[in-house]
């Protein structure tokens, strides 16, 4: 049984509006899905991906009115996202150097071309050359050149104390490797590269050990959890019996009616979320009008007109 790569990551804005406008006009990623947090309705849930709406590509965020996040350990710390080729890496650096969101020149991390940068609520990305290898699929919609467009999510880096019970967990019960390890470039501690299934950018949890830093508090520009892949409902009733056998505490399945999820802790601290690749966000929408109107699971679309009336426009 094994999970095959980055399924989303959710992450925290304190302004829809402005986190739309840079995911769409800046990064050029495709607003799929507008809807609501289906245990908080009075909060937006915004999905961005490629241009089919593909597992492994979704960036999401909670939108609450947060103070912003303290940084620390004990934390989801960095998404990496990934670009094919040097000459796209170099677009992407200028173009986000231009408008102060590059945080440092491209460089080799991890044997890969790369670069940090952040939104402007300090949510830290990475832009990693993933060399092409794999599916893409552009978006005709996006500010941003189809042979420049970002291509999905991966690596995702986490933060904690202690190396030894997360990687209890990681290999034990989720089935990953430890391939390799490096240095942090900033000098706070070495990254330990987990990988799932094939491998590769898009398949690895890089885990940075971080025991100096001072405890994480959640808010806007900070991740709420990372979600990794299972194709289908088979294998998610096999990882819920697998965390259950493990006495690892659980939601149990949950219904997102896009996908099926399951949701843990890992020993420091970070919410690990398990979801299915399908049914997929056309589901309830043609695949060319995804995002353009509040989208509703079926057992909140009776709440429809309460809950429109409560968000705030998105422009």
């Amino acid at each position: 049984m094994q999970l095959t790569g980055i399924h989303h990551l959710t992450a925290i804005t304190a302004d829809a509006p402005g986190n739309k406008r840079f995911y769409t006009d800046t990064l050029g990623l495709r607003l799929v899905k507008k809807t609501v947090n289906q245990d908080d309705t009075s909060a937006y849930h915004l999905f961005y991906a490629d241009g089919q709406a593909s597992p492994g590509t979704d960036v999401t965020f909670f939108d609450w009115p947060a103070a912003p996040e303290k940084r620390g350990t004990h934390s989801i710390s960095r998404t990496a996202l990934r670009v094919a080729g040097e000459n796209s890496l170099n677009w992407w650096h200028e173009r986000l150097a231009a408008g102060g969101h590059a945080k440092g020149a491209v460089t080799l991390l991890d044997g890969r071309a790369s670069f940090d940068a952040e939104d402007p609520e300090g949510q830290r990305l990475r832009f990693v050359d993933d060399g092409g290898a794999g599916e893409a699929h552009a978006w005709s919609g996006s500010p941003v050149p189809a042979e420049h467009q970002i291509r999905g999510l991966g690596p995702i880096t986490i933060s904690v104390p202690q190396l030894a019970p997360t990687e209890a967990v990681l290999t034990r019960v989720m089935n990953m490797r430890r391939d390799r390890s490096y240095a942090s470039p900033d000098g706070e501690g070495e990254i330990h590269v987990f990988a799932m299934g094939e491998g590769g950018p898009a398949a690895e949890l890089h885990v940075a050990v971080q025991p100096g830093l001072p405890m994480a508090r959640q808010g806007a520009g900070g991740v709420h959890h990372v979600a990794f892949r299972t194709p289908d409902l088979e294998g998610m009733h096999g990882w819920a019996r697998r965390l259950a056998e493990s006495r690892i505490p659980s939601s149990g399945e949950v219904e997102r009616y896009y996908f099926r999820s399951l949701y843990f802790r890992e020993p420091g601290g970070n919410l690990f979320e398990i979801a299915t690749d399908g049914p997929g966000f056309a589901v309830d929408e043609a695949l060319d009008k995804l995002g353009e109107r509040l989208a509703l699971p079926p057992f909140l679309e009776p709440q429809r007109a309460r809950i429109e009336a409560n968000l705030k426009p998105l422009g």
